[in-house]
């Protein structure tokens, strides 16, 4: 399984995503889920995957071959002249991908699906963070709407929901993602780390900054701590139930 959470700020964009893929407990690998299309000074593009590993990864090389000659970038995410056309563009690419796959004659979306989430910034327009679906449609990240999780997001979720500010720095961002995802790895074996971090700040049109959190991180290892010892102090601050 995997879990990627992308959040929408006043001050730009902040992507995470975990790193582990399983086919069964004893079959766990590391691969990366991450992955970003730069024009330094004009555009930056970072999108997220989910899903059928097979799929996802042979939609990332479909798209980088559209981005490498200048003959073959027909269509080319680093043509699009704006995010909502990179967006038709992937969302393309998802559905000619999963409808293209076939097994014993029959088209297997279920087992063969992808689902990403895709943002970034393309000069003469603000950043923008879509969530596209397995049939190659998506939505858009809204003042309602905020942030999109793909994978296993019912753990990560209420944290999110309560603690995210539109106005928070990015440092307040990571930290309350990092939460999140401790608490998705707590509950479920097959969300791992390290962890892959990149920022974006609005007009920059370059990542702010971009890490690797592995698994002995010493900050991750502190809020995973720090966040379990709180929980339990506000369950034992709260009223006590009586029959």
């Amino acid at each position: 399984m995997t879990y990627c959470i992308g959040l929408r700020l006043n001050k730009g964009l902040v992507f995470m995503s975990d790193t582990r893929t399983n086919a069964g407990v004893d079959n766990v690998s590391v691969f990366k889920k991450m992955h970003s299309w730069i024009v330094p000074g004009e555009r930056v593009i970072t999108m997220m995957t989910a899903g059928n590993l097979a799929t996802t990864q042979a939609i990332i090389s479909t798209l980088d071959e559209r981005s490498k000659a200048p003959q073959d970038r027909k269509p080319s995410i680093l043509e699009a002249p704006s995010m909502f056309q990179v967006a038709r563009l992937v969302g393309e690419t998802v559905r000619e991908e999963i409808h293209g796959t076939v097994l014993e004659g029959q088209e297997a979306d279920s087992a063969f699906n992808a689902t990403l989430i895709l943002g970034g910034q393309i000069k003469g327009s603000p950043p923008r963070l879509f969530l596209i679906y397995p049939e190659g449609n998506f939505i858009e990240a809204s003042d309602e709407t905020p942030f999109f999780q793909i994978g296993e997001t019912k753990y990560g979720r209420p944290i999110l929901v309560r603690a995210y500010d539109p106005d928070m720095s990015f440092e307040d961002a990571v930290k309350l993602m990092l939460v999140s995802f401790d608490s998705t790895i707590k509950a479920n074996l097959s969300v791992g780390l390290p962890l892959d971090l990149q920022v974006y700040e609005n007009d920059a049109f370059r990542i702010k900054e971009e890490q690797r959190i592995p698994a002995d991180d010493p900050y991750f290892n502190q809020i995973s701590a720090g966040w379990g010892d709180a929980l339990r102090e506000a369950f034992r601050s709260l009223p006590d139930f009586h029959f």
